[in-house]
This record gives C-alpha cells, sequence and structure tokens, in this order.
C-alpha cells in the first residue's frame, strides 16, 4: 500500500534544511483536530506535555518540544527494516493535548477527551509524553471498550499502589490503575527490562498475583533479547495491543535525560532492536515518555527517543 497524497509526505531535507521552517513530528503535516483533513489520518502523532505526576526530577513536561526538534534528523526510510512509513500510511502530527499544570484530575480528563477524538477518527495514536502517568488516560480512550495487552519497556513496573501515604496518581502508578480499571487484560501484559533498587517488591507481588509477565534485566540479558522478545510477542498475541517505552529502559550512559535513570540496561541499538520484533503485532497506539530536556545536556536523548518514535511508527505502519 502507498500513500499517494503528498500532502501527507514529510518535508525533504533535500528541499528545506533541517535545521529551518517550524519543527513539526518528522516534518509531517500539522493537522490538528480542527482540520479538515483531520479524518484522513491514520496514525496521528501526539504531544502530551505535562509532568504532574512526577515525584522527584521534574522536566518531561519539556519532552515533545524538545522530541519535534530532534525528530527534523529523522528520513524517510528504515535503514534496517527497509520499511518506509510515510509512504504505507497518512502521518501527520495532531498537536499538543493542553494540560493544566495546576490540576493533575483536570489534565487527565483533557488527554482522555483528546484522544477520544482519535478513537472516533479511526486514528491510531503515537504519543511523546510527558512522565508515565499520561499513559493511563490515553487508555482510558483507547481501551474503553475492551481491555488492551502491553508491552513495556522500562526500568520500573509503574504497578505500585500508591505514593506518599495515599497518592494515587504518581508516574510509578499509572499501571496499577490501568489493571483496576479494567483497561489492561493482564494476562496480555509484559513489562522488560525491570531492574534497580527498591523500597520494597510490593508492585513486583502485585504483577505476580494478577498474571503480569516481568522480564527483569537480568533475564533478559541471561537469554538474549531476541528470545525476550519472542516470548513477549506470544504473551500479546494476536489481539489489539498497547506499546509503552519509558526512556529510562535504556541505559543512561545512553539516555541521561530522564528523571528516574537506572544503570545496567540496554544500548542504544539494543533500544531499537527490540521495538523491530514488534512488526507483526496488532499495535493500537504507542507512547515514548519520561524524555527530560534539563538532563539532556547534548540532545542525545531526545535525538534517541525520536529514533525509537521513528521504529515504533515503523512495526505500527
Amino acid at each position: 500500500m502507498t500513500v499517494s497524497d503528498g500532502f501527507f509526505q514529510p518535508v525533504s531535507g533535500m528541499d528545506l534544511p533541517r535545521f529551518a521552517g517550524v519543527p513539526t513530528f518528522m516534518r509531517l503535516p500539522s493537522v490538528p483536530p480542527e482540520h479538515a483533513r483531520f479524518g484522513e489520518v491514520d496514525i496521528g502523532l501526539v504531544g502530551v506535555p505535562w509532568d504532574g505526576g512526577t515525584t522527584n526530577r521534574p522536566g518531561p513536561r519539556h519532552g515533545p518540544r524538545q522530541l519535534r526538534d530532534a525528530s527534523t534528523m529523522i528520513r524517510a526510510e528504515n535503514g534496517a527494516t527497509r520499511v518506509r512509513p510515510f509512504e504505507r500510511v497518512k502521518c501527520a502530527d495532531l498537536g499538543d493535548v493542553g494540560p493544566n499544570p495546576a490540576d493533575l484530575q483536570d489534565t487527565m480528563e483533557r488527554v482522555t477527551a483528546f484522544y477520544e477524538k482519535l478513537v472516533d477518527a479511526g486514528i491510531r495514536p503515537l504519543t511523546a509524553g510527558g512522565d508515565h502517568l499520561v499513559s493511563l488516560p490515553v487508555l482510558r480512550a483507547l481501551a474503553k471498550d475492551a481491555p488492551l495487552g502491553m508491552v513495556h519497556f522500562d526500568s520500573h513496573t509503574d504497578l505500585f499502589k500508591s505514593y506518599f501515604g495515599g497518592t494515587m496518581y504518581t508516574h510509578g502508578t499509572p499501571f496499577r490503575r490501568a489493571v483496576e480499571e479494567g483497561l489492561l487484560d493482564q494476562k496480555r501484559v509484559v513489562q522488560i527490562g525491570i531492574r534497580g533498587t527498591a523500597y520494597d517488591f510490593e508492585d513486583r507481588d502485585f504483577a505476580a498475583a494478577n498474571g503480569i509477565r516481568v522480564i527483569p534485566i537480568e533475564e533478559c540479558f541471561a537469554r538474549g533479547w531476541a528470545d525476550v522478545m519472542t516470548e513477549a510477542c506470544e504473551i500479546v498475541g494476536s489481539a489489539p495491543t498497547y506499546v509503552s517505552y519509558d526512556i529510562d529502559f535504556v541505559d543512561p550512559a545512553f539516555a541521561p535525560g530522564t528523571g528516574t535513570p537506572e544503570v545496567g540496561g540496554p544500548n542504544s541499538f539494543e533500544a531499537l532492536s527490540v521495538v523491530r520484533t514488534l512488526a507483526d503485532v496488532n499495535i493500537v497506539g504507542a507512547d515514548l515518555v519520561e524524555v527530560s530536556p534539563p538532563f539532556d545536556a547534548t540532545g542525545a536523548t531526545a535525538y534517541l527517543g525520536a529514533s525509537l518514535m521513528f521504529e515504533l511508527l515503523c512495526v505500527m505502519a
């Protein structure tokens, strides 16, 4: 399948230097919901510039803007898989969800309402966060009719019950809430790369009690990434699945620009390669979260994040 309409093609660096022009995700056309051609979009790239769920080092609210700028480096074809996503599906930058930085619940309602417009239009979203709490209101829109499977790349499970004696909504709790709300089919959830120090194993105990497959980083390296990803794909099967990718899945030597880094993770090549194994997964939406420009002095984390978004786009296409 090809997309013949030039409107949905990204601006080529051969026509306009990549440092010039107004940055959009991957230099795609800007098509907000009020645009006349919004309903034609197949995959929409969305920014959610919000980090109201952050509990320590803030900054991911600036992620979408930095990711847009870094993504101007993306070209038309995947050098490894040879996929040319912009010729397969109509892609566009749908803009940002305007958050309320003073009200967590209001922001989540805004996010869900925005994504409900995408669902109604048949658009699959690829989201740039924001902290990881962003995933919860997105899932509320995408899983409104039936729970989804999930492939989750992260160094943390984000399955904790609460923080600070009863705060239920942080970037460490989104998938606990998603399970409780029936948004995820926990038997089809796999979490990959989990590691780091801990206060307790309450999150792991919840995963075990609910049939969520947690694959710690030690197992990933012992078995090899290909074997791990074969299992992951078998777990989610052919039913609708969400992919959530926290940049702190990657070792901070390669992605230091994040709020909660954990040493001992994959390198940037491995980080890209695991996404490529998802080509046959029925992906109804995906996100790349927790890029924090204040901790990204060289811009390397944002560029890796933009590259991961391109890999996600390729497997979605």
